[in-house]
């Protein structure tokens, strides 16, 4: 009998280009891949998820996650509250697909389906916030994680990841930073922050060493803590964190841990995977090795 496999996909995601490849898809999970694939087209926020528990239940061994970080988010937070958790698959065609950049997964839809049907597999941690919230790559806080809620859906589709940088330069000479206090093991920052940045992979906002030591699978977070900077000092280390270079600077605190308290004085958004998570105070937790997920093959 041949293995069933769910693709959950967003026809919005991106510019829209997976709905155009979705029969390709589906041809090359069959044929090259020998599996029985089947497909889910979201409707509105929380389908994915609920898509996924579906799949879960009725028994298919994988469920692929096409379109953005959103819709992995979803997919993953399905995934995870399930006993019997399929294996996860990703066909990027999002803004900027960080989880699928950080596995080495190519943005071109046809070659990631070529890869879902070769099925070589890895562990993959999931970072939890309380007691049933899972992300796949952040958590944020600070007035440079809230740009990404001013980014309308619209622009995101036609300018790509250009609309987040061109929304962060004109927001950038306002941020002010936040009262912020974390607590993580041994490690206490109580202090501004311009920004607090909870990763489970290297790759965040389209930039891929943003956490340069991260691994998915090692059952630990990173956390990054950009201290209160100017607008030149910022533009420095923007332009250091391309190069990997950032974590020098004595105004970002970096490190990693498996248990992070956030706490602030003043009212200050959870950004959770790109989008809104609720409001501090906040545990974060991670959920070693809960998922297994496809990869490019091991070299």
């Amino acid at each position: 009998m041949r293995e069933r496999v769910r693709v959950i996909y967003n026809p919005t995601a991106g510019k829209e280009a997976f709905k155009h490849s979705l029969a390709d898809v589906l041809s090359i999970l069959e044929e090259v891949g020998g599996m029985e694939a089947s497909c889910h087209a979201t409707k509105q926020a929380g389908d994915a998820t609920k898509a996924a528990i579906e799949a879960a239940r009725d028994g298919f061994s994988y469920v692929v996650a096409c379109g953005g970080d959103g819709t992995v988010h979803e997919v993953v937070n399905g995934l995870a509250q399930c006993k019997q958790r399929p294996i996860l698959g990703i066909i990027p065609s999002g803004t900027t697909n960080d989880l699928a950049r950080a596995l080495g997964i190519p943005f071109h839809i046809q070659q990631a389906a070529k890869i879902v049907a070769r099925r070589n597999t890895m562990p993959l941690d999931l970072g939890l916030i309380g007691a049933n919230r899972y992300f796949v790559n952040i958590a944020a806080c600070g007035r440079l994680a809230e740009i990404t809620y001013d980014v309308p859906s619209k622009l995101k589709t036609i300018l790509g990841q250009l609309a987040y940088y061109m929304k962060g330069l004109e927001r950038l000479p306002g941020l002010r930073p936040i009262h912020l206090h974390v607590q993580a093991g041994d490690v206490v920052y109580d202090g501004k922050a311009m920004l607090c940045l909870i990763t489970n992979s290297r790759s965040v906002g389209g930039f891929e060493h943003l956490a340069p030591n991260a691994l998915v699978h090692d059952g630990l977070l990173d956390v990054l803590i950009v201290k209160p900077t100017n607008l030149g000092d910022m533009i420095r280390i923007v332009s250091s964190a391309l190069r990997g270079e950032h974590t020098k600077d004595e105004r970002v605190m970096y490190f990693h841990s498996s248990d992070i308290s956030l706490s602030s004085n003043e009212e200050v958004d959870l950004n959770i995977d790109g989008e809104f998570g609720g409001k501090l105070p906040q545990h974060v937790s991670v959920m070693p090795q809960h998922l297994s997920v496809i990869v490019m093959e091991k070299k």
